[in-house]
């Protein structure tokens, strides 16, 4: 039991260095880890307990290793979220209703700085997306509506937003798709969700915050809608059916 404590508490020393080193300045974003032999030299502890840093610290996000190479600093948050997010699913932790809620938050802050920051191009783009949605496949109007909605929190221009935005999706995007399907198959929900798209990129060309932030609020609506009508149990676990 002894050799399981020490062991523990070897491998954290080696997180504790690395991620003091980060603070320091000393290692930055891009740089080269000392390697594994050296390491475990210069923190008296085993190679095992370091191989099980590097292990915890690139589940973590903080680098990423390269076979060959060595490990690297990296800022992977997006990938720590995802994992996380994904066990707190599979801990029944969370559960769709709740990310579903977590998103509107979060896109509606961000099309509302969308509103102010949004480049021509982007722009351009969003009305090409929502002009194409109208007669778009099922496997287009899926791809299209994750496009749109990767275009908004990229022109909120806020980096945050951005990461966790990709990182719920990740997580969640087996469902996303399938609940996009199925409100695309409602003919009353489908039509909603059009307009929804449509009065967004249209708020945004206008680069009116508030009526921006309204239809996406609408289009999470129709979202929910769909969710606890067609999609989802009452206790927020997907419907088995």
């Amino acid at each position: 039991m002894r050799d399981s404590v020490g062991q523990g508490k070897a491998y954290e020393k080696v997180i504790d260095y690395i991620q003091g080193e980060i603070l320091k300045g000393d290692l930055k974003r891009g740089e080269k880890l000392p390697p594994e032999r050296e390491l475990a030299e210069l923190l008296g502890v085993g190679r095992n307990s370091v191989r099980e840093a590097m292990r915890t610290l690139s589940l973590m996000g903080f680098i990423s290793s390269t076979q060959g190479a060595g490990n690297f600093v990296s800022c992977n948050l997006e990938k720590n979220l995802a994992e996380s997010t994904r066990m707190m699913m599979m801990l029944n932790e969370t559960d769709y209703r709740q990310i579903s809620e977590l998103r509107q938050g979060l896109e509606s802050q961000a099309i509302l700085l969308a509103a102010e920051r949004i480049a021509q191009a982007q722009l351009s783009r969003l009305e090409q997306i929502a002009w194409e949605m109208r007669g778009a496949g099922m496997e287009q109007s899926v791809a299209l509506d994750k496009e749109l909605h990767g275009i908004i929190g990229e022109a909120s221009g806020n980096r945050l937003i951005m990461v966790i935005l990709r990182a719920l999706a990740e997580t969640i995007d087996s469902f996303i798709d399938d609940m996009h399907r199925r409100i695309m198959s409602n003919e009353d929900l489908g039509k909603r969700l059009l307009d929804a798209h449509q009065g967004i990129v249209l708020a945004l060309v206008d680069r009116n915050g508030p009526e921006a932030v309204r239809m996406m609020r609408e289009h999470f609506r129709v979202v929910d809608e769909a969710i606890f009508s067609l999609v989802l149990n009452q206790d927020g676990t997907p419907k088995t059916d």
